[in-house]
């Protein structure tokens, strides 16, 4: 039995206002070939299987019609909702899917042994389970109470998740004890969630925030291998090899270009299991670049004479000495005979933190936080449509905040608005 384990494919996904459409529809392409190419029984995808809650229609396109091509195949789909995936969209085609060997799961319920799904190999006979879990909502395992804090709060859910993949694992195993191969039956598990001691990206959205920072690997099951998703970069949890995240298969910002992109293949042979990778293509180049004006262009000479079909996305940031009033100028004259787009122009930290010492004469005393709020974001560039909403948002959320802490300070000191 060979399983692939794949994860965050966020189709659907605007990166600076540009489409990832090809690179998804050359992935999931690909992935159909390593189907063929390693003998693959079954893929599992680890939730975040969508950008968005109302992902556009081309990408439910895709997402229909790769599993089609891979029941043409012979390959079964495990397909998990991730904290992106709205429960709905994925409910509707749960049915119809079903019947094309993908079995979709788009949210936890209380009936555990619906979601243990059956992996059959080439002979028809049942040869794996999944404890197919995915993203875990808060609501969906736990009840509200009045007058509990942040931090009981915190211990419930991760004790009710706890509880849940142990739930879903007894009632794997207890299946597991109908078939005659049940001594070499591997049971698989899943799960969309940040546990503990991982490394995240620029991409990455928490997904307990205010309630669980991460999942402590001691409360997984005992199951032979753990596929999780919702971590962009591949890794092992705890140093268990067993327990990994495959990453997301193309870059989703551009910090995650210092790892390579990979999805990994667990093979189970008579009980024994092996894990391997494979190294997913760049299907779209992207690069950052660093330094101030002259090396910036001396960087920049590397990508003179590309071919049409070989634009970079760039990210750049300029270290100066002095500040740049004219910088996205500057930017678009570097770059105006080179096949390249600028997708994200910033000034180095060592700048911006230079410029807040510069003006550290003026005490907090002299500021309302207003002040040291747009002082602060002054220093951050915002240019695209998204970037500007993300500042709005910011900017209504920090007015809030000041609204409440000082109503708070004014019932402490005994007066009435």
């Amino acid at each position: 039995m060979k399983i692939l384990h794949t994860s965050d494919w966020h189709l659907g996904q605007n990166f600076y206002n540009k489409s990832r459409k090809n690179e998804h529809e050359r992935f999931l392409q690909w992935l159909l070939e390593q189907v063929t190419d390693h003998d693959i029984d079954a893929i599992i995808v680890a939730g975040d299987i969508f950008d968005t809650s109302t992902p556009p229609s081309y990408a439910r396109e895709m997402y229909n019609k790769f599993v089609v091509d891979s029941n043409k195949i012979g390959c079964q789909l495990v397909l998990l909702g991730g904290n992106h995936d709205s429960v709905s969209v994925l409910k509707e085609t749960q049915q119809l899917l079903k019947y094309m060997g993908a079995d979709v799961i788009p949210n936890t319920n209380e009936d555990h042994a619906t979601q243990v799904v059956e992996l059959k190999g080439k002979g028809g006979e049942v040869e794996a389970l999944v404890c197919a879990i995915p993203f875990i909502r808060p609501r969906d395992v736990l009840t509200s109470q009045a007058g509990v804090s942040g931090v009981e709060r915190q211990k419930q859910l991760g004790d009710a998740i706890k509880q849940h993949y142990k739930d879903v694992y007894d009632a794997a195993v207890e299946k597991r004890d109908t078939f005659a191969n049940r001594d070499t039956m591997p049971i698989i598990a899943t799960g969309h969630l940040t546990a503990m001691g991982v490394k995240q990206s620029d991409s990455v959205r928490d997904i307990y925030v205010g309630n669980l920072d991460g999942f402590a690997a001691d409360g997984f099951p005992n199951a032979d291998y753990i596929a999780l998703g919702h971590i962009h970069r591949p890794q092992v949890v705890a140093k268990r090899e067993h327990i990994r995240y495959c990453g997301s298969p193309i870059p989703l910002s551009f910090d995650e270009l210092k790892s390579q992109k990979q999805v990994c293949v667990v093979e189970f042979v008579e009980g024994e299991r092996s894990i391997s990778q494979l190294s997913v293509p760049t299907f779209q180049l992207l690069a950052e670049i660093k330094g101030d004006l002259s090396e910036i262009e001396s960087q920049l000479n590397q990508y003179i004479g590309l071919e049409e079909g070989q634009s970079v996305w760039l990210s750049i940031e300029v270290r100066a000495q002095d500040y740049l009033s004219d910088l996205q100028e500057r930017m678009r004259a570097l770059t105006e005979d080179l096949n390249v787009e600028v997708l994200q122009l910033r000034r180095a930290r060592e700048r911006r933190n230079q410029s807040l010492e510069q003006e550290s004469a003026e005490t907090l005393a002299e500021l309302t936080p207003i002040d040291v709020f747009e002082k602060r974001i002054a220093l951050e560039e915002f240019e695209s449509d998204t970037e500007k909403a993300r500042l709005e948002r910011m900017t209504v959320k920090f007015k809030q905040v000041i609204v409440e802490v000082s109503h708070g300070t004014d019932d402490l000191n005994g007066t009435e608005e």
